[in-house]
């Protein structure tokens, strides 16, 4: 299979909706005092007290700041963790030919991967025609957009009921919550990160509480990378790699798949949204060379490869 590049979306009358601040939600912590005792020694006994000794030292994950620069545009195949998530997901009745998307605008599917769900006459794959099968394969998904794909939607709306849909969740339940209950997809497309740019701090600690909150429930996170660099030094990319190292989870690396690409395949007059060929004809026509000159059908194409890779992977590790 080929590796492709990136395809990221158009929000031409939705530049500030995509950057909306919200409410940050952290988990509490607790600490619980450590109490130490010593025996005392009798009159008829001398106490010996041992030398301590010392714990042996406790292993820790070590990561690159720019290693996630290196990580290929997506997974050549997936951890031992993976599988294991994948198969309690099935135990708890997730559907495996379903997946969900997490992101702001450039998530929905009028212009991400909703084409795929729209019939072949709204596509074409061109050199890259294994890919029918994972289109077929998750058939219902491409055009669900669920609801942890909206406008200005950053890691904090996840995990706010403030942000869910009153007409699908129930009262007082996140977006996470609300579309692990109604979706139970398999998988979980997570392309977050540029709404969270000035709160890197934020965005790992929530992240955390979302990959979590995914995994407890057999749904298997595959982290994106954003393709702009509105922070300036590439920390809420470097934050996704360290993540992605330390759970053990699928990298699509949607950064990379642009690198070539003018401008990186972002609009000049923000930097931070992916060019579009323009809905005429079929932006998505993979065969066309004008249209792969465009960021949103390389994100389109990277995405299908990644989700095909992740699907296989997990499948063939579970017979």
């Amino acid at each position: 299979m080929k590796r492709a590049f990136l395809s990221v979306c158009l929000c031409l009358t939705l530049l500030t909706a995509c950057a909306t601040e919200t409410q940050t939600i952290a988990p509490n912590s607790t600490e619980t005092p450590v109490v130490e005792t010593t025996a005392a020694p009798t009159e008829t006994m001398t106490a010996v007290v041992p030398t301590p000794t010392p714990p042996p030292p406790t292993a820790t994950a070590t990561y690159a700041p720019d290693s996630w620069m290196m990580l290929p545009v997506y997974p050549e195949g997936v951890s031992q963790r993976v599988i294991e998530i994948y198969q309690l997901g099935q135990t708890l009745g997730n559907n495996p030919r379903a997946f969900s998307r997490m992101g702001d605008c450039d998530s929905l599917p009028f212009s991400f991967l909703g084409d795929f769900d729209r019939g072949a006459d709204h596509y074409n794959l061109g050199e890259y025609e294994e890919l029918a099968g994972v289109i077929e394969y998750f058939q219902g998904s491409w055009e669900h957009a669920g609801v942890t794909a909206h406008d200005g939607y950053n890691t904090a709306t996840m995990l706010s009921p403030l942000w869910a849909d009153p007409e699908v969740c129930k009262s007082g339940e996140t977006p996470l919550d609300c579309e692990i209950r109604t979706a139970r997809p398999a998988f979980m497309l997570i392309a977050l990160g540029s709404n969270d740019f000035g709160q890197p701090k934020r965005f790992e600690t929530n992240m955390r509480v979302i990959l979590d909150k995914l995994i407890e429930n057999g749904i298997v996170p595959i982290l994106g990378t954003k393709a702009d660099n509105l922070e300036g030094n590439h920390q809420i990319n470097s934050i996704i790699g360290q993540l992605a190292y330390e759970y053990q989870l699928p990298v699509w690396n949607f950064w990379l798949a642009v690198q070539p690409l003018d401008n990186h395949g972002l609009r000049d007059d923000d930097n931070y949204h992916p060019t579009h060929p323009g809905f005429d004809g079929m932006p998505n026509d993979f065969s066309n060379p004008v249209n792969m000159r465009y960021g949103f059908p390389w994100r389109n194409l990277t995405a299908l490869q990644t989700l095909d890779a992740v699907m296989r992977a997990v499948t063939e590790g579970s017979n």
